[in-house]
This record gives C-alpha cells, structure tokens and sequence, in this order.
C-alpha cells in the first residue's frame, strides 16, 4: 500500500466496560482510559511499542470526577512520557471527534508522529456510591495542574431567558426542540412519537448486537413509547428510553500515527483506517437566539465540506453513526445531512446510540469512532461518517473515514459559518404570541410537574416561560397547543384557547 509518510491513520481501538457498578476502586475513570489503551495498543498489532513511543497523550474530559488533567494520570499510569497533554472542552460530546481531527491534522502536518487518545466514565459506580452515602476512593490530582493545551473555548451553556425557563437540563432543551420538530412535520403528538420510538426500537437491535453496547437488549416501539415504572416520562414525549444514559462505566481509546509511524512499528496494513476528511463548526450558541429550532447550520455546512474534501456524496457513505443523545438531535443531523430517518438498509448509528450503548459523558463518540474501526477493517473499501455533538445541538465535529486510502491529503476543516443571534429571547413577556414548542416536564412518580413554552411573538422575539399553573398543566397534557394563539401575562401566567371536553 503507498501512501504518504505523513498520511493518519487509526491504527489500535480499544473499549472497554466495567459492569459490575458496585466494584466502585475498579471503576476510576482514570483506570478504564488505560485499560483501554493497553486495548488499542494490542488491538494494533505491535503490542506496548506505540504506548512508550507516544509524542501526545490527548483526553476527553471527564465529567463524574474531576481530573484537571487526566491525560497525565494516564500517561504514567501506561508508562508514557509525551511532550504534551492535551484536552477537549470540559463539557461537550463533540470532544472525541474533535480530538482526532485535530490530531490527525498535527500528524499530516509533521507536528507528531504517535498519539494516545481516550475517554471514559464511571457514572454507573459513581452513583452506586453515592446511594452508598460515600464518595469513591479515587486519585485526585492537583488542583492546579493543567494540560499542555485545551481545544474549544467554554461559555455558559444557556442565556438568562432559557435559564429561568428551566431548559438547562439537556432533556429538556431537546423535548423542547422535539416538540419543534413535530411542528414541522405537522404532526400529531401520537404519530410523531410512534416514529421516533421506532427509530429507537431499531437503535436498540443495533445494540443487541454490539458486544460494547451496556443495554444488550431489543425494545419495541410500543416498549420505547410507553410510560411504565421502569420508562417514566421525563419531558414529554420523552420516556427514560428516549433518552441518554449516563450511568455506565465505559471506556474507549484510540491510537493515532503517521502511515510512517504505523510502519516502523510494524503495524499490518489490515489494521489501518484513514481519516479522509474533518470538520467542525458551531451554530448559534444559544437556542432560543436561532431562527428557529429545528436547523443546524453547523451540521450542514461541515458535512459538505469533508464529502467535498473527500469527493463523495452522502450516498457514498456505507456507515453512519449520528450523534444520538436524543431524537431529536438524529432527526436534525439527518435532515442536514440528506439521509432518510428510517432507512433499514443504512441504520443511523453503529453502535445503538447513547440510550442502549451508553452515553458516558463526553465521549459517547469516541466509542462509535472505536466501533467503526472495525467495521472498516472487515469492509475497506467502504466509507464511514461520525458526528458529534455538543450542549445543544450547539458544537459540532464530524468525519469521514474509510480502510481505503484517501484521494486528498487529510484536512480538518472549519467551514465558514456566522453563527449570530436572530431572535431576542424574552421571559417575564407580556402579550400574544404563537407556540413554537412546548414540553411538559414531569416528577419522578409520573406526575406532570410543569410546561415549559416557547412561542413567537409578533414582532418575532421568542418568548419562553415556564409554568406550573394547573390550568395550563392540564390543557398541555390534554389538548396539542403546537401553532395556537396564547397569551402571556408575565411571571407564570398563560393564556390558551379552552381545551374542548
């Protein structure tokens, strides 16, 4: 095989899950990323060799127990001295993908040859603890400690308006944005949630088969859709099974070098996938200042920077894995993207998704990315794109990878978006308006404890509100508010026309 000298590659993948969550000392987060490198490194071919040879040891952060930089832990723990450290934002599921574009630009550059990267979390044990009532014996390092470079920059995550609504949890954010996206189609709340929930039955097969994925087990649609004790709702029309789980103890880890690199260390060209194409961008950081809720500039502007770096359609692509935390993060990845939510013959994930997989924090993706190593090893001349995603639908990272070499030199790219703000985003509003969305948030027992209500206004801010009023409570629950007229009298007042029966 000719390639450049200078061309990356992935040459090792590991993963790695602890399931006994009780087993709290085995499950250090830190411990999972190093036994998932010892995973890649043998999964490589060339055994230790690449982990003492490693120039960059790069981490997702992790978010269950603070590190302040874990990819030094890692690094002596595997016995590596690197010249560097590095990290991704502290909070962001587009961290993984990022990462790699980012090292797999420094390698095509000349700037390193070997790199070490990985991510995991213990949510599983850290929880089992906590109801323990105490706190996992894990390493703490200096506070002040801090690695060579950390890539993205971090702003609060929500603006004032969104913030008093109460859509800082993802959850709700994404019913939010879901509820818009019914809208959009014209949907009935029944029908809408019958074909998200059939999407997610079919996530669930993929995982039944994913000896990494934590829930090995196929759901039905009607499963997935119901409420019941063990799927509570939690926003509608999210059950617990629509939604991403933390509670895993998991672990994935990559090894990146120059073709020269994977060479000198006698890595079989069987082994390798190439990187063809990165990028990333982001969109308005805040959702209530989008156009609207339903759009990702972001996603649609990278995706068609790396398949034009790359000279390929969608169509092209064999393997997609979106980034799953919720549906409605598929739904607008897909619609971006040009590709049908229900296509049986190309599924939207490799791996089963954040519910059924796992969704270990941050580094969800770096799992697919694990995942589609070695589907591409066992079809190489195929093509495969992950996304990822941060906050709400807010950050972006994307790629394309093949067992094939690429037709260009790799690029990470950084399309050139404006990401601004289009609307004001308005609470404590008084006057009329339309609802664009809305969710009823719920309490752990099944009761409906609050709506939470986007709607526009005639001079096109967003209004937002958050009400536990019984009135509209009930009226929510009972009657499709989506596109009808309400009034906001400030504070948690609302108006809506009266629900009939």
């Amino acid at each position: 095989m000719r390639v450049d000298p200078r061309t990356p590659v992935i040459v090792g993948a590991g993963q790695v899950l602890h399931r006994d969550v009780d087993d709290v000392q085995s499950s250090e987060p830190a411990k999972l990323i190093v036994e998932a490198l010892r995973q890649a490194a043998k999964d490589s071919g060339a055994g230790q060799r690449l982990l003492r040879r490693a120039d960059s040891v790069r981490c997702v952060p992790v978010i269950g127990w603070h590190y302040p930089d874990v990819a030094t832990m890692v690094a002596e723990d595997l016995g590596s001295t690197p010249r560097e450290t590095i990290q991704s934002a502290p909070i962001g599921g587009d961290g993984p993908q990022l990462l790699v574009n980012e090292t797999a630009r420094a390698i095509a550059a000349g700037q390193l040859d070997v790199a070490l990267l990985g991510g995991g979390e213990a949510g599983g044990s850290l929880r089992a603890a906590q109801l323990a009532g105490h706190t996992p014996a894990w390493r703490r390092q200096d506070q002040q400690l801090r690695p060579t470079r950390t890539l993205g920059r971090e702003r609060a995550p929500v603006n004032q308006a969104e913030a008093a609504a109460g859509l800082a949890p993802p959850v709700s954010m994404y019913a939010l944005i879901e509820s818009a996206l019914r809208g959009d189609e014209r949907a009935a709340p029944e029908s809408h949630l019958e074909r998200i929930a059939r999407v997610w039955s079919r996530f669930s097969t993929v995982a039944a088969s994913n000896p990494h994925a934590w829930i090995r087990r196929e759901y039905t649609a009607a499963t997935i859709g119901t409420p019941a004790p063990e799927n509570r709702l939690v926003c509608s029309p999210y059950t617990k099974l629509l939604t991403a789980n933390i509670q895993v103890n998991m672990a994935s880890a990559l090894i990146l070098t120059s073709a020269r690199a994977a060479r000198d260390a006698g890595v079989p060209n069987d082994r390798w996938v190439f990187i063809h194409a990165g990028a990333q961008a982001r969109d308005t950081w805040h959702v209530s200042e989008r156009e609207t809720l339903t759009a990702s500039p972001a996603i649609r502007a990278s995706a068609r920077a790396a398949l034009q770096h790359a000279g390929l359609s969608v169509d092209e692509i064999a393997y997609l894995d979106l980034y799953s935390c919720f549906p409605a993060a598929v739904q607008v990845a897909a619609r971006e993207l040009g590709v049908a939510l229900e296509d049986r013959a190309r599924p939207l994930t490799l791996t089963g998704g954040l519910t059924f997989a796992g969704g270990p924090g941050n580094n969800y993706t770096g799992h697919a990315i694990a995942t589609l190593v070695g589907r591409l090893r066992a079809d190489p001349q195929a093509c495969a794109l992950a996304s990822a995603v941060g906050w709400y639908l807010t950050k972006h990272a994307l790629a394309i990878y093949s067992g094939r070499p690429p037709r260009k030199p790799f690029r990470s790219l950084d399309p050139r978006i404006r990401p601004r703000t289009v609307r004001r985003a308005r609470i404590g509003y008084v006057g009329g308006g339309t609802v664009e969305a809305y969710t009823l948030a719920y309490h752990r027992d099944g009761a409906p404890e609050a709506v939470i209500m986007s709607a526009l206004t005639p001079g096109g801010e967003r209004a937002l509100i958050r009400s536990s009023d019984p009135e509209i409570v009930i009226a929510a629950g009972r009657s499709d508010l989506l596109g009808k007229p309400v009034t906001f009298g400030g504070d948690e007042r609302v108006y809506v026309p009266p629900v009939a029966g």
